[in-house]
């Protein structure tokens, strides 16, 4: 008699995304260093000498766009895109109910209004955030970098500014929005049943919840 075979559910994080999540958060990490070193370090005591934080930050910039287009068709073929959907209904009440959450009720103990499942795997505040980012903030930080290392791509006059300097503001300003949001992004991934479970399933590939009625 053979014994019946258990069929392990697919991870939460699959491994493409894991491994486009850990390549994006190191790619960026480079970007935030060398942006910081060529921007406010000293010309005589640079953070990072400026001719190799200029090629690091060129390179990381190239590769982190490369990895957002694999992300875009890996999210699109795999059907991982319906989690970035955006349901406009409801949504301020929705992500009302996930703020309070966030600010008093999980240190009382309560569970999140919107806890992640198979079918769901980020509350409102986070579907619209991700969303956000990943196609409307992903793509200012990228066209602006590349018209920083190609010049001949920035228009020539813009909102009465000439040059490069409009797309180094607003390549600046996104940086920074960036950073802000990474550092929130680290405490946020401690809001899970333990500080490091989000942490582990990021390495693991995690497992689905049970699926629950919104």
């Amino acid at each position: 008699m053979q014994a019946a075979v258990k069929h392990r559910a697919p991870p939460f994080y699959p491994p493409w995304l894991r491994g486009w999540h850990w390549t994006n958060a190191g790619l960026f990490l480079v970007l935030v260093a060398t942006g910081l070193s060529m921007h406010y370090a000293d010309a005589h005591t640079p953070l990072v000498p400026f001719r190799a934080a200029r090629l690091a930050h060129n390179a990381a910039g190239l590769l982190i766009i490369a990895a957002w287009a694999g992300f875009l068709l890996a999210n699109l073929r795999s059907g991982n895109i319906r989690h970035y959907r955006v349901r406009l209904g409801g949504l301020g009440g929705r992500v009302l109910r996930q703020t309070r959450w966030y600010v008093s009720g999980i240190f009382r103990g309560r569970r999140s209004p919107y806890p992640e499942t198979a079918r769901r795997k980020f509350n409102p505040m986070q579907a619209l955030t991700y969303a956000v980012l990943m196609y409307g903030w992903f793509p200012v930080l990228a066209g602006t970098g590349l018209m920083l290392l190609f010049p001949e791509l920035a228009p020539a006059r813009f909102l009465g500014w000439g040059g490069v300097w409009p797309a180094a503001v607003l390549h600046l300003t996104a940086g920074f929005a960036g950073t802000l949001f990474l550092l929130g992004h680290l405490y946020l991934a401690t809001t899970g049943q333990t500080v490091l479970s989000h942490f582990e399933a990021m390495l693991t590939g995690g497992e689905f919840a049970k699926e629950e009625r919104s």
